[in-house]
């Protein structure tokens, strides 16, 4: 935005010697002074959206390197990948920071804006003194035709503001859950891909498969008690299943059928073996499903749209944790 411009007419005029005609010098001084201190908040709300841009490039610049190294492929927990998420994380404070400061001019302009009301209000009101000849009433109606083009321009720049700090705090809103993912990813060495939480809001065209993804090798998936086909079935046959990319896809894909979705995270144990060897699957079972919970709250869903729950059946060979959706 540039700077705002001054009237020399409107700023500038011959006394006259009555009382009229100094409350006009005495508000045109004060007008002076606003259009000088807006020209210095113009130029600062510059240099912080400067500022924003300069530090929103790095971010993405780094952010991009660590997803590249991740596409490629690469060894779980990385350093050097460590080390640029941190870099990117500085650079995300960064922009929080200049949110603070948008907001701090934000408030300046705000009394800047009841400043100007207050002039534009005590210009007409000049109208009613008596005791004014007509250059008095002159002077006050080219007056009047300025300050309502700085009401104007306050207000354009108090708009812009609120806007800024409002698209800028949703950015960074949502890049602080895309870099909670992306620290899931590095910490098991691949792509998954944005946060759940910002999954694009919109339909899919056509229908999706009903498939389950299933992790793990055996039988096909069971259905519920009340008949449901789970979304993701995770077998826990061995000490550490590659689940998570599997897991991530499936979910995502069923936010962009149902943005408002919910999901039952269920612990399913084999109900095989002694009394004492059902407890200690049992306890595993539930600890596998929190271990998923935990998994899927790092991707970016929200632990309010999670129920967990657990049973027991003689269908399964080991324990197992499945997703349905709600």
């Amino acid at each position: 935005m540039p700077p705002p411009s001054t009237s020399s007419a409107a700023l500038s005029g011959q006394p006259t010697g009555t009382y009229v005609g100094q409350k006009v010098a005495q508000i045109r001084s004060e007008l002076a002074q606003l259009q000088g201190v807006m020209s210095q908040r113009t130029n600062q709300l510059q240099q912080i959206r400067n500022a924003t841009t300069e530090n929103s490039q790095r971010y993405h610049g780094t952010v991009a390197a660590v997803t590249t190294r991740l596409q490629l492929g690469t060894t779980p927990g990385n350093p050097v990948l460590v080390a640029q998420w941190n870099q990117a994380q500085a650079e995300l404070d960064r922009i929080s920071t200049d949110i603070a400061a948008m907001n701090s001019l934000a408030n300046e302009v705000a009394a800047d804006s009841a400043l100007a009301a207050y002039l534009l209000d005590a210009t007409r009101a000049t109208y009613a003194l008596s005791g004014a000849i007509d250059e008095d009433h002159r002077q006050l109606a080219t007056l009047e035709d300025e300050t309502n083009r700085t009401v104007v321009l306050v207000d354009r720049v108090l708009n812009e503001l609120s806007e800024d700090i409002s698209r800028q705090t949703t950015y960074v809103g949502n890049e602080r859950a895309n870099l909670t993912s992306l620290s899931l990813s590095i910490k098991n060495g691949e792509l998954y891909g944005g946060s759940l939480a910002n999954r694009a809001y919109r339909a899919v065209s056509g229908d999706a498969s009903n498939s389950p993804a299933v992790v793990g090798a055996g039988r096909g998936p069971i259905a519920s008690a009340d008949g449901r086909q789970p979304l993701v079935v995770i077998r826990f046959d061995r000490p550490d299943p590659p689940y998570q990319q599997a897991l991530y896809t499936a979910i995502a894909r069923a936010l962009e059928r149902r943005p408002q979705a919910q999901f039952d995270l269920v612990a399913v144990t084999a109900n095989q073996g002694t009394t004492g060897q059902a407890a200690i699957n049992q306890n595993q079972s539930r600890r596998n499903a929190e271990r998923v919970l935990r998994t899927l709250t790092d991707m970016g869903l929200p632990s309010g749209r999670i129920s967990l729950s657990a049973t027991t059946s003689p269908q399964v060979g080991s324990n197992e944790v499945h997703v349905y959706v709600r």
